[in-house]
């Protein structure tokens, strides 16, 4: 469809078409009315001129002058009375209007993919490229002269460069080789309304700080399409930080300081102009408060055309002529040119220099296929019985340059009464769609295979030197029919040779749209009356010349290269694929050289002639009387002919010659051009609209639009045959005259049955069409064709599209093959190759997406690459009205190809799907395509507490209130428990127990490396206050920082400030190899909490050199010389602190969140200390084990030890790390009951220890004494994880029941804990739908949509839990997820900050219901959850309240006015493909932005994109913004195995993170 010729019909419709079909009066079909419409496209300068190309290739191509109009006017309208076809009737209409499209186009910057430099560098396969390979997608506009090249240079703006490095000033540390923001040309995006930019900073895109630095104008929600319903996004608007309002500078910093890059910001911003244009079609603004999220039904639009003429009638086909003597069977006519004309020549086959190097004849042919039968009936043994019998299958394995021993092949079996399948010979065992082959010869009970010797000798061998079994193949014999291994016939056997019959002559196979290869059955009858019905089509006769181009064992080329052929004893020159990739010409020549009446070819065939044409000037193609063009019915087909006929009617080709076909695999030929010697009417041509045809209505353009579509007939129908067009969906309706539909034959020369699939044979080959009052139309079945058409004037047939191409999306049907047309005729084409292109839809969300796939020249750059993607992505959408989901641009010779060179669509869309295309470029453009989202949720602000009360109650849904066992009711036998204090237990112990080990301290190895005892303990904490107090003139109440990585010396410094009446803060020390990111946050620490001394870690002199450096900066700090050294604390440093400080607390942790940059501090006191370790020592007692990877966060886990007495065995995270069976080996070793861990302790022993169970078991490992091993975290339970420990180390004698978890938080460090009473902790499945509108359902494992939670842990005695409403404050119902709310005496007592913010203070641990019991003091624990009432019960009898933790708060996404938890989209996102290793997702500008870690082959980098996109919209609705490639190890982790998505998304911005690949999807 590059090019289209006139648009007109060629005679005037018939009575059975409406009026409103009927063309404008005869007069109007002109060459003056062509000219006129191709003014009108061109008018106003649409196609501007190209510099550097000749003005007269450019006016050649363009409406011809006034003048030359007029005087050749006379001589058109004499030509056209005679049919004949002028040059200006040339299909190239297509292509103008194409540019016509783009030059209205305004444009636009689109944001460049960022690629690393070694992505860049692609290695195709084959440095050789053949010129244009044929395909599905074969292109014959790139016929047009050189010089065609319409396209707009794009202007590139002055650089501003320099400008921006100084504004900058160096933020960008990136590595990554691209360096431009987009390609060139586009205006710069304007700036916001918030602040008035200088005339120089308007050239950057990324002046979209300015709106993101106005915190009550949130940036707008485009992903959405809503305006005013906005849901603001807490973490990204609070993430800048010190920019007041009205800030006049172009740099946006995030909440550390880190300046965005302007580059990305660029991109993003370009991102956000091309998605603030309204989508086609817009969808409406309504909302729906329900946790059921309705996809968004396509509506039909009114004004949609619709079908308005009468009903079609069943077309009948001329009878079929009675002829006398005709053979009742092909093998009789076989038997008859054998023994009566055996010298005739039958087939000539040539070499791949054209030379001839073989001609059979009808005699040879006969007796080789009767050596043949014989040999394959009664030599071929297994164990003395044959190893055939008749109507068995075998195979054909045959190349296409050896169309000799193939028909030998074909006609020996038909002659043994057994069923050839003919197939492609397998090269490789990797070939495209060979396994689905295999899948077909198995379903086929096929055992045989025959072939040539040359051929076996080819095929891929085993080491025993057969030939190998293919992937999918059932187990074959192979034989080759070379003559020597042919036996003679004995004299007494004679074949049967029969009358044709309904039983199964041959199968052809074929590959449908989904990839799977089905066999089609055709019987001795239907052969025979197809060769009958093609004979008196093409009134063929006896010893005709006839050149096939085709391949001959399937389709066309079987059809009239060996079986009509042989019917009407003609002479066949086959044509081999080889010699027409060295020779284009060959076919041509040939047909000259032995005057051959007749050529089957194919639109391919005809464009790579006109290729090479220039250099044959004495060819002649005055012998032909008909070129069957196999795939007329392609729409694009007619740019060849009308192309061949231009160039080739000076050389003796007659355009009444040209005879397009259509014809499909289940109802052989359906329709063929007759020559007018035959009685062929008149050849017809219709411009049809585009818009009316994806409606499913024929309609002529009349109104000049760009989108049209221009088809030629492809004759009429086959003799003997009755062809009705029928409804493509659902019950076969006859559509109306007006209405394309599917074309149905009912004829005795159809296929019979698909083989083997009873199902789809009675849809496809028994359909019955009927009336729209439902009464059918015959009592004969019809076949389906998938051939898509109407009937139009002098009942000519017109195909616009297969089913097998049909793309139906939004409801609206798009061909494939028009789209590869547009995508051609956008100029310039120098940057893919023509025949290279594949288009095919993928299912997402309920809905047909459209792909395209084209094949990249070597030589193209990024920037010219993505210039012509962007410029077809215009395109469609200008001439289709549909937008392209994913346009991927892959190097050369990589895709994969057919038998004949073709383009495997099946194969290259499973690749796709499978991430195994591996593109060197792709473009995203979810936007513009996903029209059907669901609906968004808009949350209604009148619903108050009491009337979400009012309504649980009323549906019968309990208050979310669980609590656990009443402290009273606990035993007071412990003498610790007589103090009030932790210092004074510790200091008691020291009395009573001196010699009592507490903690031992291991290394790598399992040694130990220090312990204490209660006495040592004591010592060490007694020094280190006396150092604090006169060393370091501290007071009650003041605040040390405690630099320490965990271990003993942390332990007794802790207990040092304790008894100094100081409060600890402990602090992770920053990691002297990464003092760029560690430092500020230690930094940050004590800034905030005004510490007055630092305590280091011994070796730490990278923090005291590096420290007071930075503290100098800080105008909080007075840097003081370190000048304490008493013995072993002689690294101790000290500054002062000029901020006032506040006492009354016991010590204080602090947390960097996840999802913010801000650190806060949390004050705990004595009391809440106490209780705390009593409530665990009461549920786990005996030995206690910690595998000890963040001391700092669960500090509270040695406490216990002190506490009770126990022994506490510690392992530090960098020795676990250097050797991670030592945990587990400890734990076997000590005979440990109890122990802590941490995921990501656990995460490192399933990946390390995951093959090395048999070790461990020999070494004497053995878990058996486990009673509990609990995960101890702040997030939602990890199910998967702690079910493959649990299963991995089961042979180690670890029991199932011992992997629990609990749940704790800043504000409460113990909340759940499992313990070794009570019951097992349950699992339940909810419906994540729902869970994103704050609802909670269960549903039934497996369900869709369903997700795992495990419950996080027994409430601990003392502590109460509610689920509270995140807004109002109210409680909620057991069906609602809300806030969880706990009130115990171990809460923290509040934040620490500089600055005393009481309100945040308050709200978060003093908070009251708005609503019931407002009594209570509640702290907010800023998690996500939902209690439910088991059905099992506790200790005490009564019925067990189980506790479920859904997310953090913070870290939830608000998208769409709904709630997501990035945890469940990075779960969907690592699922996706098997090179995905980690991922993380944050929010940026209302965008969703998806990190993944590759962990392969680069080259694996732009297969993500896709399939990261696909998993989120599948299962998650929302549309991927921003797709970030990057190594493994990139995400940033803490120690507790949590995300650090704000760092992540600071490091993105700031463009550090070096990313493999950078989509930003349209």
């Amino acid at each position: 469809m590059v090019g289209f010729g006139a648009f007109y019909f060629c005679a005037k419709f018939p009575a059975v078409l409406p009026e409103v079909l009927l063309v404008e009066p005869w007069q109007y079909i002109t060459q003056k009315g062509y000219e006129k419409k191709r003014a009108k496209l061109l008018a106003n300068g649409n196609i501007p001129l190209v510099q550097g190309v000749d003005p007269s290739l450019q006016a050649e191509n363009r409406v011809s002058g006034s003048s030359q109009a007029t005087t050749t006017g006379v001589k058109q309208q004499k030509s056209r009375s005679t049919n004949s076809r002028d040059e200006r009737f040339r299909s190239d209409v297509h292509t103008e209007a194409v540019q016509a499209a783009l030059a209205k186009y305004k444009e636009r910057k689109m944001p460049m993919p960022s690629k690393r430099r070694s992505v860049l560098v692609h290695s195709s396969v084959e440095t050789y490229t053949p010129p244009d390979t044929s395909s599905a997608s074969e292109d014959e506009g790139s016929l047009r002269r050189q010089g065609r090249i319409t396209s707009t240079p794009f202007q590139s703006h002055s650089n501003v460069e320099p400008w921006l490095n100084r504004v900058i000033q160096g933020s960008s540390t990136s590595s990554s080789a691209s360096s431009t923001s987009s390609h060139p040309g586009g205006k710069p995006a304007a700036a916001s309304n918030t602040a008035t930019v200088t005339a120089a900073a308007t050239v950057l895109a990324d002046l979209m700080a300015h709106t993101q630095l106005d915190n009550h104008s949130a940036p707008p929600d485009v992903t959405t399409g809503l305006v005013e319903h906005l849901h603001h996004e807490r973490p990204q608007v609070a993430s800048v930080r010190g920019v007041p309002r009205g800030y006049n500078s172009s740099i946006l910093e995030t909440a550390d300081g880190v300046p965005v890059n302007s580059r990305v910001s660029s991109k993003i911003q370009q991102l956000l102009n091309t998605l603030k244009r309204p989508k086609r079609p817009p969808l409406k603004e309504f909302f729906v408060d329900d946790f059921e999220e309705l996809l968004e039904v396509q509506q039909p639009d009114p004004n949609q055309p619709k079908p308005e003429g009468n009903q079609m009638n069943v077309l009948k086909g001329e009878p079929l002529g009675m002829v006398t003597n005709w053979p009742p069977s092909l093998l009789a006519a076989l038997q008859r040119w054998g023994t009566t004309q055996p010298k005739a020549p039958c087939l000539t086959a040539l070499d791949t220099t054209g030379k001839a190097i073989y001609t059979l004849t009808y005699g040879k042919l006969w007796s080789r296929s009767l050596k043949l039968a014989y040999t394959l009936l009664n030599k071929l043994t297994t164990k003395n019985e044959p190893l055939l019998k008749p109507g068995d299958r075998v195979a054909l394995v045959f190349p296409n340059s050896d169309p000799v021993m193939f028909m030998v092949a074909f006609y020996g079996c038909l002659l043994a009464e057994l069923i050839p399948v003919p197939i492609e010979v397998p090269l490789t065992r990797k070939d495209a769609g060979s396994q689905q082959i295999g899948f077909l010869l198995g379903s086929c009970g096929v055992t045989l295979a025959l072939t040539t010797d040359a051929c076996q000798k080819g095929l891929p061998k085993a080491q025993t030197g057969e030939v190998v079994t293919f992937k999918g193949w059932p187990r074959l014999m192979w034989f080759v029919i070379d003559g020597k291994h042919l036996a003679k016939p004995a004299k007494d056997w004679h074949p049967q040779v029969r009358d044709a019959s309904a039983e199964i002559a041959y199968i052809e196979y074929k590959t449908s749209k989904e990839g799977s290869t089905v066999g089609i059955t055709v019987s001795h009858a239907s052969m025979l009356a197809h060769c009958h019905a093609l004979t008196q089509a093409c009134g063929y006769s006896e010893a005709e010349t006839l050149t096939n181009v085709l391949d001959f064992k399937r389709d066309a080329g079987l059809w009239h290269g060996v079986l009509t052929s042989v019917m009407n004893r003609m002479h066949v020159i086959s044509i081999p694929y080889a010699l027409m990739k060295v020779n284009p010409l060959s076919w041509i020549q040939k047909v000259c050289s032995y005057k051959a009446r007749v050529a089957v070819v194919k639109s391919r065939d005809m464009h790579w002639s006109l290729l090479a044409q220039r250099d044959q000037r004495d060819v002649s193609l005055s012998s032909l009387r008909m070129l069957l063009v196999a795939d007329g019915a392609n729409p694009w087909s007619i740019s060849s002919c009308d192309a061949f006929l231009n160039v080739f009617q000076s050389r003796g080709l007659r355009p009444e010659v040209i005879c397009p076909c259509a014809s499909s695999s289940e109802a052989l030929t359906v329709a063929i051009r007759r020559p007018p010697e035959l009685g062929g009417p008149p050849p017809g041509k219709a411009v049809l609209s585009m818009n009316c045809l994806s409606f499913g209505v024929i309609r002529v353009d009349t109104e000049e639009k760009l989108s049209v579509l221009t088809v030629q007939d492809v004759g009429q129908i086959m003799p003997g045959a009755n062809v009705c067009v029928v409804k493509v969906d659902g019950t076969p309706y006859l559509c109306k005259a007006d209405e394309v539909g599917e074309i149905c034959v009912n004829s005795g020369a159809t296929g019979m049955a698909y083989f083997g699939l009873l199902g789809i044979t009675k849809n496809v080959f028994e359909a019955i069409p009927v009336t729209a009052a439902g009464v059918p139309v015959s009592d004969q079945p019809f076949t389906r064709t998938g051939l898509l058409g109407f009937v139009g004037p002098d009942y000519l047939v017109f195909v616009v599209g297969k089913l097998d191409g049909l793309m139906t999306v939004s409801g609206r049907r798009h061909n494939a093959d028009d789209v590869v047309a547009t995508a051609l005729a956008v100029e310039p084409m120098k940057f893919v190759y023509r025949g290279r292109i594949a288009v095919f839809s993928v299912t997402v969300l309920h809905d047909d997406r459209i792909v395209l796939v084209a094949e990249q020249r070597p030589d193209a750059s990024e920037e010219d690459s993505f210039q012509w993607m962007s410029r077809v992505l215009q395109a469609v959408d200008s001439i289709h009205q549909v937008g392209v989901y994913c346009l991927a641009l892959v190097p050369a010779n990589t895709l994969p190809k057919a038998p004949l060179g073709g383009i495997h669509i099946s194969e290259t869309k499973q690749r796709f799907l499978e991430g195994a295309l591996h593109p060197c470029n792709v473009l995203m453009c979810p936007h513009t395509c996903v029209t059907n989202l669901p609906k968004p949720r808009q949350k209604q602000p009148d619903v108050g507490p009491a009337s979400m009360i009012v309504g649980n109650l009323v549906a019968g849904k309990r208050i979310a209130q669980a609590s656990g066992r009443d402290v009273t009711q606990l035993e007071d036998n412990d003498q610790a428990r007589k103090f009030l204090y932790l210092a004074d237990v510790l200091q008691w112990r020291a009395q009573t127990t001196p010699d009592h080990p507490l903690f031992l301290l291991l290394n790598s190895k399992g040694t130990v490396a220090s312990s204490a005892s209660c006495i040592q303990l004591h010592k060490r904490a007694e020094r280190v206050a006396v150092a604090l107090l006169e060393k370091g003139r501290l007071n009650v109440g003041d605040h040390v920082a405690l630099v320490y990585p965990p271990g003993v010396d942390l332990i007794a410094t802790f207990y040092g400030c304790l008894y100094a009446g100081c409060i600890p803060i402990t602090v992770r020390p920053p990691h002297p190899q990464n003092l760029a990111t560690t430092l500020p946050t230690v930094k940050m620490i004590v800034e905030m909490s005004s510490e007055a001394e630092v305590l280091p870690c011994e070796g730490a002199e990278a923090l005291a050199q590096t420290f007071p450096r930075e503290a100098v900066a800080a105008p909080s700090l007075a840097v003081f010389k370190a000048r304490l050294d008493t013995g072993a604390w002689s690294n101790l440093l000290q500054w002062k602190v000029s901020l006032p400080v506040a006492g009354g607390w016991d010590w204080m942790s602090f947390k960097v969140p996840s999802n913010t940059n801000n650190s806060v501090k949390f004050k705990q006191t004595r009391g809440s200390q106490f209780s705390c370790t009593c409530f665990i020592i009461t549920l786990c007692n005996f030995w206690l084990f910690i595998c000890w990877l963040e001391v700092f966060i669960f500090l509270f886990l040695p406490l216990p030890s002190v506490y009770s007495g126990h022994q506490s065995i510690l392992v530090p995270p960098l020795e676990l790390e250097s050797n991670v069976s030592v945990w587990l080996s400890a734990v076997s070793q000590y005979k440990v009951r109890v122990t802590f861990c941490s995921y990501s302790v656990m995460e490192m022993c399933t990946k390390g220890l995951g093959t090395q169970t048999d070790i461990l078991r020999m070494k004497g490992v053995n878990l058996s004494c486990v009673r509990t091993c609990m995960v101890v975290a702040e997030e939602r339970p990890r199910i998967t994880l702690t079910q493959s420990f649990s299963k991995l180390f089961k042979d180690l004698g670890l029991s199932a029941r011992a992997v629990s978890t609990t749940f704790g938080c800043r504000v409460n460090v113990a909340i759940c804990l499992q313990g070794t009473a009570g019951p097992d902790p349950t699992t339940v499945y909810v419906d994540m739908r729902a869970l994103r509108h704050d609802r909670v359902r269960l549903v039934e494992r497996g369900s869709p949509h369903s997700l795992p939670l495990m419950e996080s842990g027994k409430i601990l005695p003392g502590v109460k839990v509610i689920i509270a409403h995140t807004e109002t404050k109210g409680p909620l119902g057991d069906s609602h997820l809300g806030e969880i709310w706990v009130s115990s005496p171990h809460n923290a007592t509040g934040y620490y900050t500089v600055y005393g913010e009481e309100a945040l203070h308050a709200d978060h641990f003093t908070a009251r219901l708005s609503f019931g019991d407002t009594q209570t003091i509640w702290a907010r624990t800023g998690y996500l959850g939902f209690l439910r009432r088991t059905e099992l019960t506790d200790a005490s009898g009564e019925r067990h309240d189980a506790l479920y933790v859904v997310g953090s708060l913070d870290e939830t996404l608000e998208l769409r006015g709904m709630r997501y938890h990035p945890i469940d989209i990075e779960t969907s996102v690592i699922r996706a493909h098997k090179s995905i290793a980690e991922c993380a997702v944050f929010t940026w500008t209302n965008l969703l932005v998806v990190v993944v870690e590759l962990e392969g082959s680069e080259q694996e980098a732009l297969d993500l994109v896709a399939l990261v996109t696909n998993v989120v919209l599948e299962e998650h609705y929302l549309i991927v913004g921003v797709v970030v490639i990057v190594d493994p190890g990139v995400i940033p982790i803490n120690s507790r195995g949590e995300k650090q998505r704000m760092h992540l998304r600071d490091g993105f911005l700031a463009d550090q993170l070096d990313p493999i690949y950078v989509a930003y999807n349209m």
